[in-house]
């Protein structure tokens, strides 16, 4: 399968689990559709609605660490508007360090997106800032039964793998407040899980000697 194979590195990333608020804030180990996916229209420099879109990606870092974070906590007035009344807090927060995803799409129309992004684009949070490294055309061989998908999340549901399992929205409306869209069930499995077998039909690639099964997710159920 012939695919376009997009690298982008940080030095950073975090990737928040969407139903922690306070205390510490882990992060996931592999990004979620939506972060993906706004990285895409980030670069377009507009909302894209995907409609049969097939992407696939993997994802792995160096390192994982915790820093400690100040937030700054806005009560609320009798109105429930924002008031002037501001407290400091402290917080523990993990990052990845020296991250890198590789983007697996056949779409040209989004490639030029990512050939000349129109917005600084993000792995993560404000401050996780992302450099598109290099583009290259890929064939992948074809793998039924794959066994070395890993570095990705996959619906959770029809597939059953080993990994965090993680309610997930694939990605969110164009509205203020935003609304999720798409959520469901998948598996976050990180980039150094053992080989397992799988139901799953991947395309294999290899990354520094490293075999790897990529799953392609299929946006088409976004809007109805």
């Amino acid at each position: 399968m012939k695919l376009y194979r997009i690298k982008i590195s940080s030095w950073t990333s975090s990737f928040r689990y969407p139903n922690v608020i306070s205390g510490t804030q882990p992060t996931l180990h592999v990004p979620p559709l939506s972060t993906v996916l706004g990285l895409i229209s980030a670069c377009s420099g507009k909302y894209l609605e995907f409609q049969n879109f097939e992407l696939g990606y993997y994802f792995d870092y160096e390192a994982k660490c915790i820093d400690l974070e100040t937030v700054y906590q806005i009560s609320l007035s009798a109105k429930n508007t924002p008031s002037n009344q501001v407290k400091s807090n402290v917080i523990k927060r993990e990052f990845l360090f020296n991250c890198r995803l590789f983007l697996y799409i056949s779409d040209e129309n989004v490639l030029n997106f990512l050939r000349d992004p129109m917005y600084q684009i993000l792995l993560g949070r404000s401050n996780d800032i992302a450099t598109i490294e290099e583009i290259k055309e890929v064939d992948l061989k074809e793998i039924r039964n794959a066994t070395k998908i890993k570095g990705q999340i996959v619906p959770f549901v029809g597939h059953f793998l080993p990994g965090t399992l993680q309610a997930l929205p694939k990605y969110f409306t164009n509205t203020i407040p935003r609304n999720n869209l798409g959520t469901e069930a998948f598996s976050v499995i990180d980039f150094n899980a053992a080989d397992y077998e799988s139901n799953v039909l991947g395309y294999r690639d290899v990354i520094d000697d490293k075999e790897i099964d990529v799953y392609i997710h299929n946006i088409s159920d976004l809007y109805e």
